[in-house]
């Protein structure tokens, strides 16, 4: 019995990996995903500081003339504390000197020989950082989970870490089945077609930051396909597509049912798609997607990005849908929960007009997909577009919302 959207979506987030971690230089961590959690090791900023170039002084002095009594550059120390009738210059970052009301900055003062000028009205505390205001000594800054960007990396950068501890990527395999099917480096005869599913799905893997290995290419045997599933089962998740619908020469699901293949579930109440499977065999995941392009595409991205977020450990495996709307109604013949690709340019989605499940260029034209309920005729004017772009969100629920 084929399972519903949210039934197939909510087995995968019950999956609960258990991913080998790595130590990383800092700057090659970028993607990965952390594997401990990291406390600041020391205030930032660590020292009171000027956040201006100008003069420290008192809010008693404001409209006088004051004498300069020092000038403080960055990295320096105050060598006296800051006195009233005096200001002292001061450089961006420099630490304060004890006694410090506000900073005024250089633009806002009168110069006068060696003594300046203050404004009449000084706010207090005015261009002064604290120690501890961005970030305080002790505190959480990642949680393990989080996924390294070039900003985690300067904020770590900040606290002295040079080398942490992460996950490493998960490792994708895909092998290509099918006699009629060639590879895109043969030759092509009339009586064949090349398979545009094994580079796609290569490559998106990739995108999405997996460790991929390409198997080869399969004959049509049991026997043949058994090999090329052994030869994988070194991977957290194998990737295939074509032979999971019925058909004489379809020996996919008979081999991995020969080789003890654990399922999860084996049909989705979706358009296209329905024959998607995923399994697991030992501790590799298998997921069958369709052979029919398009409906291969479609299906990875829902389930297949899904999956590959929950093995990587993400704490937020989740993918964000967008409400936005449809520039025009949607007619659709109700029977199955629909995706549909389409673009979207930051106001409106515009399903593609030719989608066939059979089609390649659908794909390569989409940004994303929406999901038309398998009530719906007419579908809303407002709807749920999942993007191909990794956004993740807190919600397990949003991306199912028909």
């Amino acid at each position: 019995m084929a399972v519903s959207i949210k039934e197939a979506l909510k087995i995968i987030d019950t999956i609960s990996p258990n991913p080998t971690k790595e130590s990383l230089c800092l700057e090659e961590a970028v993607d990965k995903v952390a594997a401990k959690e990291y406390y600041a090791r020391y205030n930032l900023p660590n020292f009171d500081n000027s956040a201006m170039d100008g003069y420290a002084v008192k809010l008693a002095d404001a409209g006088k003339k004051v004498k300069v009594a020092a000038t403080i550059l960055a990295s320096q120390e105050p060598q006296s504390p800051l006195e009233t009738g005096n200001a002292i210059k001061i450089m961006t970052g420099a630490k304060l000197p004890k006694g410090t009301e506000a900073i005024v900055p250089i633009e806002e003062i009168i110069i006068q020989d060696d003594s300046v000028i203050l404004p009449s009205s000084i706010k207090p505390k005015a261009h002064m950082r604290f120690a501890g205001e961005d970030v305080q000594k002790g505190s959480l800054i990642v949680k393990k989970g989080d996924i390294i960007n070039a900003y985690t990396i300067g904020l770590l950068a900040s606290q002295g870490y040079s080398y942490i501890e992460v996950f490493q990527p998960v490792k994708v395999a895909i092998f290509a089945t099918g006699s009629e099917l060639k590879m895109h480096y043969e030759t092509l005869h009339s009586s064949h077609i090349y398979n545009s599913n094994t580079p796609a799905l290569l490559a998106r893997a990739k995108e999405l930051g997996c460790k991929v290995s390409f198997i080869g290419k399969t004959e049509d045997s049991k026997e043949a396909i058994k090999e090329a599933i052994q030869n994988a089962l070194d991977a957290d998740l194998l990737i295939t597509s074509g032979g999971v619908s019925v058909g004489e020469a379809d020996f996919t699901k008979e081999a991995f049912k020969e080789m003890g293949m654990q399922i999860l579930f084996s049909k989705v109440d979706i358009k296209p798609g329905k024959p998607t499977t995923l399994g697991k065999i030992n501790n590799t995941y298998i997921l069958n997607l369709p052979g029919n392009p398009l409906a291969a595409i479609l299906n990875f991205e829902l389930f297949g990005r899904f999956l590959i977020n929950k093995l990587s450990a993400s704490s937020r495996p989740y993918i964000q849908p967008i409400r936005t709307k449809l520039k025009e109604k949607l007619i659709h013949k109700p029977g199955r929960d629909t995706l549909i690709p389409g673009t979207f340019d930051g106001e409106y989605f515009y399903p593609l007009s030719k989608r066939s499940p059979g089609m390649v260029m659908p794909a390569a034209l989409m940004d994303g997909f929406i999901i038309v309920g398998k009530e719906v005729q007419l579908a809303a004017e407002e709807v749920n577009f999942i993007p191909l772009a990794n956004f993740t969100s807190k919600s397990a629920q949003e991306i199912v919302s028909l």
